[in-house]
């Protein structure tokens, strides 16, 4: 049995990374009409604070 020349898989980087957008943009907006924008700019901070906590990480073991 032959085995069927395999395509590439397609680039998804692209959908994935609006639909995360979108995702957090609702997320902020329901945040901000349930508990202010405190509550936004505190989240906001975390993420940033893992995010770049992720990269150091990620840095570090590549070496």
């Amino acid at each position: 049995m032959q085995d069927p020349v395999r395509q590439p898989a397609p680039d998804y980087t692209n959908a994935a990374l609006t639909m995360a957008f979108i995702n957090l943009l609702w997320f902020f907006v329901f945040l901000w009409s349930s508990f202010g924008f405190a509550s936004v700019l505190l989240t906001a901070l975390l993420l940033h604070r893992g995010i770049s906590w992720l990269d150091l990480r990620r840095r570090r073991t590549s070496r």
